[in-house]
């Protein structure tokens, strides 16, 4: 099951409250302005900061 269109739409970067776009996998939400990854969870998104994953330059999580 993907995320609804509609929720989507809703949804913003808890962080900067900016936009937020799916995966190509769909397993997270991307906030490109913040180079965070919020993971989805049994099919809800997990929408907490201290939980995203940083991202690096390639949209990739980054590496310690």
């Amino acid at each position: 099951m993907t995320i609804d269109k509609k929720l989507l739409d809703i949804l913003a970067c808890p962080k900067c409250k900016g936009e937020i776009t799916l995966t190509e996998k769909g397993d997270g939400l991307i906030c490109e302005e913040c180079r965070l990854k919020y993971e989805i969870r049994d099919d809800i998104p997990v929408m907490l900061i201290d939980e995203a994953i940083e991202l690096d330059a390639n949209l990739n999580p980054a590496t310690p």
